[in-house]
């Protein structure tokens, strides 16, 4: 009798709608989860808990994390009505998380004008930036950062990871540019006279020989 009362209620179920709703409306509540890096734990709770703290502020919703005791991945369980601040959430911790691939292509926004470059900011990851260096504006020799862009222009660069010389995140806007026909790239500087085998400068000691 039972079995029949189960099956009696589960085809008028299906008659009324025959697949959950992809969404709920916009102030019921809702519950979301997602999963970080371990390493992303640390960032996203913040200094005593003030970056989840603000962020659960700002949002109206309520945030819990776990760590998974198999992978120790992070389980993070977001909690509101509203579907905005949900999304506002999970695109802060897309940001935190945000790693760029070497060889991959991003679009950027200037936010800053340096003499030596731009700092660009990546528009997929907000708060995540990195120094656009003059000499990876454009093929051309760069005098003024503002001959090749502004504050608040958008454009795309290729990412090239860790520079081995600067060991500082490298990204090029020119890289993506076709080189100019006939261009031609200055030899590098060749240092090998001017310094000895400790690093010491000799070029005035070779003048004071002559």
């Amino acid at each position: 009798q039972a079995r029949d009362g189960r099956l009696h209620i589960l085809n008028h179920l299906t008659d009324t709608i025959s697949e959950p709703r992809e969404d709920v409306k916009d102030y019921a509540p809702k519950m979301v989860t997602t999963r970080i890096a371990n390493e992303y734990i640390g960032a996203l709770i913040g200094p005593g808990g003030k970056v989840i703290q603000e962020l659960q502020k700002e949002t109206d919703t309520t945030i819990v994390i776990n760590e998974d005791p198999v992978t120790e991945e992070g389980i993070v369980e977001i909690l509101g009505t509203g579907t905005e601040g949900i999304n506002a959430v999970l695109a802060k911790i897309d940001s935190i998380t945000f790693k760029p691939k070497v060889g991959e292509s991003y679009k950027v926004k200037v936010i800053k004008m340096l003499d030596f470059g731009a700092v660009v900011e990546y528009l997929d990851a907000p708060g995540n930036e990195v120094l656009l260096h003059v000499s990876e504006l454009a093929w051309e020799r760069t005098e003024n950062v503002s001959d090749v862009v502004n504050m608040g222009d958008e454009f795309e660069v290729k990412y090239f990871g860790i520079d081995s010389r600067t060991r500082k995140e490298k990204v090029s806007r020119k890289a993506l540019l076709p080189k100019p026909e006939g261009f031609k790239e200055r030899a590098p500087r060749n240092n090998d006279r001017s310094r000895d085998n400790r690093g010491r400068d000799n070029r005035n000691r070779d003048r004071k020989r002559d």
